[in-house]
């Protein structure tokens, strides 16, 4: 028991030593940082994906897969995709977006085309891909899950 004390106070020592030496130091509290903690059981998040450059596309698919897959988040993460204006093309059957678009789906994230731009474009619902949910405007749906605290990520 004494030694158990012992070790819990030499522990409590070292970290007290750990956290003097970087107070005076930014530069290795910077270092020593390790993100915020998740202290909710549940978080949201909506991705804004309005842009058809490819790259963007992908720079989307990834930021949400990269949330997902962070330790702190896992199994605390709900996600929606809202796809408008030139993030149209993300949802048109054809391109080569199709199984990154249902493997997020399949991990549970929502992914909404907005039908005023499916309107705006003239471009029917059977264009879309057949797992795509249409929503009535892109921008009302951001607007909403931010007055439901959802944060919106724009990639």
């Amino acid at each position: 028991m004494k030694k158990m004390i012992f070790c819990g106070l030499i522990a409590g020592l070292l970290m007290t030593g750990a956290t003097a030496q970087t107070a005076g130091d930014p530069l290795a509290a910077n270092a020593a940082f390790t993100g915020a903690k998740a202290e909710k059981k549940k978080y949201h998040a909506i991705y804004q994906l309005d842009n058809s450059d490819p790259k963007v596309i992908e720079k989307a698919i990834r930021n949400i897969n990269n949330a997902l897959a962070d330790p702190r988040l896992v199994g605390k993460l709900t996600v929606e995709l809202v796809t408008f204006s030139g993030g149209t093309e993300a949802c048109l059957k054809g391109n080569k977006f199709e199984e990154d678009l249902k493997s997020l789906v399949e991990k549970g994230v929502v992914i909404a085309q907005c039908a005023n731009s499916l309107r705006e474009r003239k471009i029917e619902r059977s264009q879309l891909y057949d797992f795509i949910a249409v929503i009535p405007s892109g921008n009302g749906e951001l607007i909403l899950r931010q007055q439901q605290g959802w944060a919106i990520v724009k990639p």
